[in-house]
């Protein structure tokens, strides 16, 4: 990983820092092993049969440990882009509710000015109708009828009067709360703004880390396998095809146990997935044209593709960031943990082909073949294989 690229981590386009720990993590995970054999150990190596023997396991070895680098920094690229997305929907929830609680206070403040208002106005014309009237009532006895007519509308406005100002307190207190209710739910809001953004942070700091350390894993996985096929007299397609076997049976016995207690307790990964946040792009018709030839070159039919399709729509929609927040299963072939298709690849977080071979080895290594697989999930509830 160039200086620049681990620098282009540390930081993103909002501004925020990347928690340390993501950074820490990418950097350890370059600087684990340095001491790669050459072609010349290789080379001479073959010489001894002990020798050869012992450097197959180191080569293995350090294989297993490119495999386990890539399963952390994706891992954690996987676990901040959940983060991200869960953040910006608690930002999106307090951004609804301040706004309604603005735009009730605002409402609220509107009545009691009107209130006020109405109040002001009936009080002037109290003090206009007010006057004498009582004492005309005596002195004129021609216009008693009149005056009572006067009196008794008098004491309506003063009725009103009462009203209004009850009316104009009540609305007054309530604007008040209301008032103080949206300045609560803004500072809410402001803070799941800035949770939001830091997690974006981070979330994008994972990425262009586990990004950044595919390409250069993938160089050294490659050497590897062409310096353990050298020793093994194969070639480097049937080694990276035989450790893709061996690890995926481990990853099925594993896998089986876990999806069945995750079964058992309600949590069958099935299609309950969600996508992390942006930065990849999911072709659902290119994973399953990949898939049909990967597919036919096992020597399967038609059939078995056709199982293959209706497993994994129902698993995730064949959407290569497909997430299930609740079991932690990712991928198109809905891995559990993710993490486990590193070894088909170091791009097993973002390359469609790699998360398919690796789907399709852990089918035939425990089902036999797709149909096998969706015969298991028809017939457990919920769906898992």
């Amino acid at each position: 990983m160039s200086t620049s690229a681990r620098s282009a981590a540390t930081t993103t386009a909002t501004g925020a820092a990347a928690t340390p720990g993501i950074l820490s993590l990418a950097v350890h995970a370059a600087a684990v092993r340095t001491d790669y054999p050459s072609w010349d150990d290789v080379n001479a190596a073959k010489q001894n049969e002990a020798t050869k023997a012992a450097e197959v396991q180191n080569i293995t070895g350090l294989i297993g440990e490119l495999q386990q680098q890539a399963a952390e920094l994706g891992d954690v690229a996987v676990q901040k882009g959940n983060e991200y997305l869960n953040a910006q929907a608690a930002l999106q929830s307090a951004t609804q509710t301040a706004d309604d609680s603005r735009q009730r206070a605002d409402e609220a403040t509107a009545k009691a000015a009107s209130a006020k208002t109405q109040f002001a106005q009936l009080t002037v014309e109290l003090y206009r109708s007010g006057g004498n009237q009582t004492a005309n009532l005596f002195l004129s006895g021609s216009q008693a009828g009149t005056l009572l007519d006067q009196l008794g509308t008098l004491s309506k406005l003063t009725e009103q009067s009462a009203r209004l100002s009850s009316l104009a307190t009540s609305t007054q207190n309530l604007a008040t709360t209301l008032n103080s209710q949206a300045a609560i739910a803004e500072e809410a809001r402001t803070q799941l703004a800035d949770a939001a953004q830091q997690a974006s942070a981070d979330a994008q700091a994972a990425e262009q880390a586990a990004d950044a350390e595919v390409s250069a894993q993938q160089a050294q996985s490659d050497i590897l396998f062409a310096q353990l096929a050298s020793l093994k007299d194969t070639t480097a397609a049937v080694e990276q095809n035989y450790q893709l076997g061996v690890q995926a049976a481990k990853d099925a016995a594993a896998a089986a146990a876990a999806k069945e207690e995750a079964a058992n307790q309600g949590d069958g990964n099935g299609n309950d997935s969600s996508a992390p946040p942006a930065g990849l792009v999911s072709d659902p018709q290119g994973a399953k044209n990949y898939a049909q030839a990967q597919v036919s070159a096992r020597g399967w039919g038609s059939d078995q593709f056709q199982c293959l399709v209706n497993l994994w729509n129902r698993e995730s929609g064949w959407r290569l960031n497909a997430y299930n927040e609740s079991s932690g299963a990712y991928g198109i072939p809905q891995s559990l943990p993710g993490n486990k298709m590193a070894s088909a690849g170091a791009d097993w977080r973002t390359n469609a082909a790699t998360q398919v071979n690796w789907g399709l080895a852990y089918i035939s290594g425990r089902y036999g073949n797709p149909c096998g697989a969706w015969a298991h999930s028809q017939n457990t509830n919920p769906h898992w294989y």
